[in-house]
């Protein structure tokens, strides 16, 4: 009889394993959310997923070289293993370029209202190459109190919205009224070491004054904005040079209007919101130019796609879009998570950066793909400012000599001057 129970056991255990379901696999390359805190977070919503879909999920992070070298190799072989990319924009646009992704044209997310602009850059060349995931971009964070301080013409309306009437002229009207009535220089921009200067440079005003980043950079409309560059900095508070962030010197009362990415002015907005706003940035000549900062989610060709895909339903779910920007500080790519987002600082935040997206007179520009000369491109920006601005050098002068380094880097990258 303990014969009989015994080979009845293992015979019950062999077919428990038999007939165990094997669990589908979704193999993740991402450059993104790297940090510590950030991959702990990520990985603690695929855990999630994988209890309630039954698809187990390992997250592999990547530097985007290894990244293009693994998927290079994956492909030439036949023998794919990573299913589903996490990337920025312009390197899944330079992995597309390959051939090394599916067409996700046909696929499609029920629920999901994609912010047209993303739905747009994430075609290249007639291929669908990604679903947008997260987005981050640079805003205008204001005290409310400087709104009592506003020039003749501007309404509060005008600077939220984003309309015609909120210019970098009325900035600088604004700047100087503030400065004029409370003796003190109110506009804040981060020019330490450690900031993203460069970006709104190139990112925010060159597109804003002559509707491209980088192809007409010693133009006749360039020396215009340098120029106002001039005027401006005088009501711009002279610590800048030190500040890296500029949530710090908003909470510290130094400013009353501040620039900078988003994350970098999320604290004082967490910490009093009912004091700040967010809000688009100006518009100038040409339009309002402003860099957005795309991750999107590709999957490779040869790859399996539908646990992918259903993977990708997740990561662009509301729910989830609301719960990485209040752990982890990236933005929605969908309008449907405006109305999962609670009240409060985050919702502001949010409210801001939708308003800039939906500018009529938006100007979307994207970081150059120059991989290893993107710290040149920066310092070619920042170099002109300084020898411009603070140093008083001539702007034809500095510009003729600069743009010929710049022409120069996109030549080196491979890639066409925007």
């Amino acid at each position: 009889m303990k014969k009989f129970y015994m080979v009845l056991a293992v015979t019950v255990l062999m077919v428990f394993v038999f007939v165990a379901p094997v669990y589908a696999k979704v193999t993740f390359g991402s450059t993104q959310m790297t940090p510590v805190a950030e991959r702990e977070f990520l990985l603690n919503q695929i855990s999630s997923f994988s209890k309630s879909s039954g698809i187990s999920v390992e997250l592999l992070n990547f530097e985007y070289p290894d990244l293009l070298s693994r998927l290079e190799a994956e492909h030439k072989t036949g023998k794919i293993t990573i299913n589903l990319v996490a990337d920025l924009q312009a390197n899944l646009y330079m992995m597309a370029a390959e051939g090394l992704f599916e067409d996700l044209k046909n696929v499609t997310i029920p629920g999901r209202t994609f912010i047209k602009t993303f739905e747009q850059y994430s075609y290249q060349g007639g291929q669908k190459v990604f679903i947008p995931w997260i987005q981050a971009t640079y805003v205008m964070a204001i005290n409310k109190k400087a709104f009592d301080y506003l020039p003749a013409g501007l309404k509060k309306e005008d600077v939220m919205n984003g309309t015609g009437k909120w210019t970098y002229d009325a900035l600088l009207a604004w700047s100087k009224n503030l400065m004029e009535k409370t003796k003190m220089p109110q506009l804040g921009f981060p020019l330490g070491p450690k900031s993203l200067w460069h970006r709104f440079l190139h990112g925010c005003i060159y597109p804003s004054y002559t509707g491209t980043q980088a192809s007409k950079f010693n133009s006749g409309e360039a020396l215009v904005m340098w120029a106002y560059l001039k005027d401006l900095f005088k009501y711009v508070h002279p610590a800048c040079t030190t500040w890296d962030n500029m949530d710090q010197p908003l909470l510290r009362n130094e400013v009353m209007i501040a620039w900078d990415h988003t994350a970098r002015v999320k604290q004082a907005v967490v910490e009093r919101p009912n004091d700040f706003v967010i809000a688009p940035v100006p518009r100038g000549p040409k339009g309002r130019g402003y860099l957005v900062v795309l991750t999107g989610l590709a999957i490779p060709k040869g790859a399996s796609m539908d646990e992918s895909v259903k993977l990708i339903d997740f990561l662009t779910s509301p729910k989830t879009q609301v719960a990485i920007l209040e752990s982890v500080g990236f933005f929605p790519v969908i309008q449907e998570a405006s109305e999962a987002m609670p009240e409060g600082a985050l919702k502001i935040l949010t409210q801001g950066v939708v308003a800039q997206s939906s500018a009529a007179d938006s100007i979307v520009c994207i970081a150059p793909g120059l991989g290893q000369y993107g710290g040149e491109f920066n310092e070619i920006y920042r170099t002109a400012f300084n020898r411009i601005v603070f140093s008083n050098e001539s702007a034809s002068k500095v510009v003729t000599e600069l743009s010929q380094r710049l022409s120069k880097l996109y030549k080196q990258a491979g890639i066409p001057i925007d």
